[in-house]
């Protein structure tokens, strides 16, 4: 197993327990960790990190590709080893600490954070951590369930520590494109011309002197939370489906649509499944992560190529996908976030990006990271990368949240993170509102009319109404503005802002 995992001999007296690796790392450090939505973490390091700190404190600066899995997150948080944390987070253990203020979390577009370690724009990498199936004959690293940051890391870090997870399949070998884009201003254009472009290298290439640690570890990713379609999701689906079909019919698009992004989550990963009984065929993706609905699609015969940074799959379908992951391999690819995500190949395909809001406001502004404007739920994600730079830019969500105390479309949001000129199509289960085109009191309409659940419509119909007496490109009662806001907070219930009776 040794010799099948670790091909390059000299490499193999490097082979050491999680806590000697984990001696690498010292108080103040930045540390860059494998991991992009729960797939591809280093597991045993993380861990005796923590049990470290608790006798010895440390704390460090940790950038990974997104959230990490196993609890890590919320493990390093308890043993007070996260000063600072980025790009991404989505562990209510952590998401506790960064809204009381004890770790400092920097929320970044995912494409963003490796350019900004480039260049020396925040500190540097000191140690990387990588979680990998194998070691090449030549030293290369070759990641696991996801790439992320990872090859970037190991690239600019001092040092190198590698997990082997053996509980990983050895088929994953082969699945990965490593592909470094040059330096800026000379940087020359990154040659991913459709999905299945495979441009770089199936490993991590970086000097073997470098790597100051191998670890071996046995634990598998954690299983995403995904749950099952439901009466809402279903329903936006089919709004979409409805809308492409129009789209279609326009001839501004074929059945085969154009390559496909959608966010991590449950509605997203719902909406996608909802394709499978539609005209659509022979699609393409080129996302972040690639979930459930990825194969779903698959194996239904309507997806024929899918390109991402991770895998991130629920405890059912990683049963059933990993252990024959070798009949998928011509038809996945897993790249860098830096190039998954980048904005000069996301324009260049012209990327049809379905992303998750928190909530949205009747111009089109999408909050998808702040409750109630102040607290923290993950973060940004990949979301603004796909929204800003895409052929199209749909955000979906329920139009009700907590037994319909909260309403998901509001008079203004409370924070955000996409402007209403990122955004062209917003959907709930109540139907679809095409923002393309229109100007703001149209846009208000629209979504008023489409989107906004019976509960909430007329009180926010009235609402427009009157911000129209006031005048104004966008039109706003400020003193009302953010009064459903106020009466969740207070309440816990946004109805209370017009009426008495709940």
């Amino acid at each position: 197993m040794l010799e099948d995992r670790i091909r390059r001999p000299d490499l193999r007296n490097r082979v050491v327990d999680a806590a000697t690796a984990a001696a690498h790392i010292k108080d103040g450090m930045t540390v860059g960790m494998s991991g992009f939505t729960r797939a591809g973490e280093a597991k045993a390091v993380p861990l005796a990190l923590a049990e470290r700190a608790l006798r010895d404190p440390l704390s460090i600066t940790l950038i990974t590709g997104a959230s990490l899995g196993n609890d890590l997150d919320q493990t390093l948080a308890k043993a007070h080893v996260l000063a600072r944390r980025m790009p991404f987070q989505s562990d209510p253990g952590l998401r506790k600490a960064i809204n009381a203020g004890e770790v400092m979390f920097i929320d970044q577009h995912l494409s963003e954070t490796v350019e900004l370690l480039r260049t020396r724009q925040i500190p540097p990498v000191d140690v990387a951590v990588v979680e990998a199936v194998a070691i090449t004959e030549s030293g290369g690293i070759v990641p696991t369930t996801s790439v992320g940051n990872s090859a970037s890391f190991a690239i600019l870090a001092e040092k190198v520590i590698i997990e082997i997870n053996t509980s990983q399949s050895a088929m994953l070998e082969g699945l990965h494109d490593i592909y470094i884009p040059s330096h800026r201003p000379s940087r020359m254009p990154i040659p991913v011309v459709s999905p299945e472009s495979r441009v770089g290298l199936p490993y991590i290439d970086i000097p073997a002197e470098k790597i100051a640690a191998i670890v071996l570890s046995d634990k598998q990713d954690s299983s995403s939370t995904v749950l099952p379609p439901d009466e809402e999701t279903r329903a936006i689906s089919e709004h979409l489906t409805e809308f492409f079909l129009g789209e279609i019919a326009r001839g501004r698009l074929t059945n085969q649509l154009l390559p496909l992004q959608a966010g991590i989550g449950t509605i997203a990963n719902a909406v996608l499944h909802g394709f499978i009984d539609t005209p659509f065929h022979d699609l393409k993706m080129y996302s972040e992560v690639l979930q459930d609905s990825t194969f779903d699609l698959m194996d239904a015969g309507k997806l024929v190529f899918a390109s991402g940074s991770s895998i991130t799959l629920s405890a059912e379908k990683s049963r059933d996908i990993f252990p024959r992951i070798g009949d998928y391999k011509s038809r996945l690819i897993l790249r860098p976030q830096e190039v998954s995500n980048h904005p000069e190949v996301v324009r260049r395909l012209g990327i049809i990006a379905i992303n998750t809001a928190l909530e949205f406001d009747i111009y089109g502004n999408i909050n998808s990271t702040h409750v109630n404007g102040t607290h923290m739920m993950n973060g940004i994600g990949g979301s603004g990368d796909f929204a800003r730079n895409g052929y199209m830019s749909i955000f979906v969500t329920k139009s009700l949240a907590k037994g319909g105390a909260i309403s998901s479309v509001v008079p203004m949001v409370a924070h955000v993170d996409h402007t209403e000129h990122d955004v062209d199509v917003v959907v709930t289960e109540c139907g679809l509102a095409d923002l393309r085109g229109l100007a703001p009191r149209e846009r208000a309409q629209k979504i008023i009319a489409n989107c906004v659940h019976p509960t909430y419509r007329d009180v926010l119909a009235d609402y427009h109404d009157r911000a129209l007496t006031r005048g104004g490109q966008t039109p706003h009662v400020l003193e009302e503005a953010f009064s459903w806001h106020v009466a969740a907070r207070d309440h816990g219930d946004m109805r209370r802002a017009f009426t008495t009776e709940i």
